[in-house]
């Protein structure tokens, strides 16, 4: 694990009105209402907003890699859903059928995954309990509430003890990455299809205090 001083990016999550929360079935079946709202927010944004071609199912946006061993990471404000991330353990899989699926990066280097292209990283990345992988981080509202997200993810990944995060999204990121001092590597080019651009990075868990 990589241990460097923490910055302003791992401060309290629960401020202003703000809380985000790790959620995960069954120990949360209670806030479960959290996850379909975060579903709700994903449809608003990629499919309605964006008009990205995403699977959807009346007013949730969902597909194979959200199932039973899927963590989310849910941030509220006074109650209201404003933004979530989607967590998986590499070395986990799912499905029963003839096609069984790791996680959404590793799959689509293998070219299970048609939408996505397979140059998405210069190597297959690995299954390893380890490694996890965010995805579908959504945000409304202040810019701030992705640093919570972030900040409330290095929080559970270290407790977890992992070591490194993939993330896949905007080439934007590391912007934001280098504007906190949080070190990223990208792990491949920066690719593109109908959803737009996106990139693969490679995050290091942060030992706080």
């Amino acid at each position: 694990m990589v241990k460097m001083q923490p910055s302003r990016m791992f401060s309290d999550a629960s401020r202003d009105g703000y809380q985000v929360e790790v959620i995960r079935c069954p120990e949360d079946l209670d806030r479960w209402h959290l996850v379909n709202e975060y579903l709700k927010l994903r449809k608003q944004i990629f499919v309605d907003r964006l008009e990205w071609p995403l699977f959807h199912a009346e007013d949730l946006e969902f597909e194979q890699y959200d199932s039973f061993n899927t963590i989310y990471v849910v941030a509220t404000l006074n109650g209201l859903v404003v933004g979530g991330a989607r967590l998986r353990r590499t070395d986990q899989i799912s499905g029963t059928g003839q096609i069984q699926y790791s996680y959404m990066i590793r799959d689509a280097c293998l070219g299970v995954l048609p939408g996505l292209p397979q140059e998405l990283c210069h190597a297959i990345p690995p299954m390893n309990e380890k490694v996890w992988e965010i995805t579908r981080m959504v945000v409304t509202g202040s810019r701030d509430v992705s640093r919570m997200i972030l900040a409330k993810i290095n929080t559970f990944l270290g407790e977890e003890g992992a070591d490194t995060v993939l993330f896949l999204g905007s080439p934007a990121f590391q912007r934001m990455a280098n504007s906190l001092s949080w070190p990223v590597k990208q792990l491949g080019p920066v690719a593109s299809n109908s959803e737009g651009s996106f990139q693969v990075f490679e995050c290091p868990v942060r030992e706080l205090g």
